[in-house]
């Protein structure tokens, strides 16, 4: 029977290791000549989104600094690797000697505080978490986020300078914090573009939120993004802007145009993502906000090892002065080939006023969608008033809580 158990534990940790492998993982003997940072992606690395602009800034970190070397796990979660937890993973890098370990999903925030408790004198950075802010992180743990709420603005914008139907749609992945935040964004753009801009009716622009369930589709877990899009524009919206790590909206836009629809889409984080974007001879791509996650990973990564490391949360701006440098920059925002020369003048316009701080959008009035105030007439939001966002806000059409069985 004890024999039976062994050989069942033995097999466990095989199968472990197995799940745990990582692509280009160090053996011990370079581990031990190189800076070995290990990063976990929650989705596939080559995504065409959130997990690919994480693996390509590990890549720009090897390049910027000499001696580092990377270890990634991507695709950890619930349904690619429903066995295998944040712990088991760190484990397993520590063992192949990792000496700094990036954790990039909101949905590792728990487990990251947890582990980063085990391994005290490993620094940990958790990637659009606020475990720092709430003051509950150990002292080898940051947070970082880029505040990709520009870029939302500027997303929406141009949404609402091209739609010809006034109908624009959110695909939005799971519902917290951080989602509402940026949808919200990209809404308070659209209406600001909407009437300011374009001088239209507010009362004719809808801006509707459809969430499915997750970052991306899990089959009989969440909703089909591609189905969800589709409902989308059959309910008349010709722009769909998605917030969800995977290129659905941009596939099911061209699919549409290809039948003759006028149809738009603005993608998420994947900078080259525009080149999804053909339907035969024309791009239908109006532009993509992306995270830039380079430059914050190298001036991270170099404070470990000038002994700098901070226990802090750090909210990055856009470097305003050159939005889509690659070096100075940890969000941008790229043009799309669907914008003419005059959409492209109204877009310059509004960036130029967020970049200068005649535009804030963040100051009141402004109700949440039930109604109630956010922010009093002349009030402008802090930091936590816009990072802990409860509600989506009035205009918008769509879910601001999940609902609970």
């Amino acid at each position: 029977m004890k024999l039976n158990v062994r050989r069942s534990l033995l097999l466990g940790v095989v199968a472990l290791a197995l799940a745990l492998s990582a692509i280009g993982a160090p053996s011990v003997s370079q581990a031990q000549d190189k800076f070995v940072v290990g990063f976990v992606l929650v989705g596939p690395q080559l995504d065409k989104g959130w997990n690919q602009a994480h693996l390509e800034a590990s890549e720009y970190l090897k390049e910027k600094i000499p001696g580092v070397d990377t270890i990634i796990l991507d695709k950890l979660n619930p349904a690619d690797r429903p066995n295998v937890t944040l712990e088991q993973v760190v484990d397993n890098m520590v063992s192949e000697g990792a000496k700094m370990i990036f954790t990039t999903s909101d949905d590792f925030g728990a487990d990251t505080v947890k582990v980063a408790a085990k391994y005290p004198d490993i620094p940990f950075v958790h990637v659009s978490g606020d475990a720092v802010l709430k003051g509950n992180a150990p002292k080898n743990l940051a947070n970082v986020m880029g505040k990709m709420e520009y870029m939302k603005m500027i997303a929406g914008c141009a949404a609402a300078i091209k739609t010809e139907t006034g109908r624009i749609a959110y695909l939005g992945p799971i519902i917290q914090d951080e989602t509402r935040r940026l949808t919200s964004a990209a809404y308070l753009g659209a209406k600001y573009c909407w009437t300011e801009l374009r001088k239209e009716d507010p009362a004719k622009l809808t801006y509707e939120v459809k969430w499915i369930g997750f970052w991306f589709n899990i089959p009989g877990v969440t909703l089909d993004p591609t189905e969800v899009a589709n409902s989308m524009f059959d309910a008349g919206a010709d722009v769909i802007l998605s917030g969800i790590d995977t290129p659905e909206a941009t596939t099911v836009a061209v699919q549409r145009r290809e039948k003759g629809e006028k149809t738009w889409v603005i993608p998420y984080d994947y900078r080259e993502a525009c080149e999804l974007a053909v339907a035969g001879d024309t791009n239908i791509c109006l532009g993509v906000p992306y995270f830039n996650w380079g430059p914050s990973y190298v001036a991270l990564v170099k404070s470990v090892q000038d002994g700098k490391f901070e226990s802090k949360w750090d909210w990055t701006a856009p470097n305003w002065a050159d939005l889509n440098n690659p070096d100075t920059s940890n969000v941008g925002f790229v043009y799309g080939p669907s914008l003419n020369d005059d959409n492209k003048a109204m877009l310059d316009k509004f960036v130029a006023g967020l970049a200068d701080g005649s535009i804030n959008l963040y100051k009141g009035p402004i109700n949440f969608q039930d109604g109630t105030v956010y922010l009093k007439d002349g009030e402008t939001a802090t930091d936590e008033q816009i990072w802990y966002l409860p509600q989506l806000l009035e205009g918008m059409t769509g879910a601001s809580k999940a609902e609970t069985n």
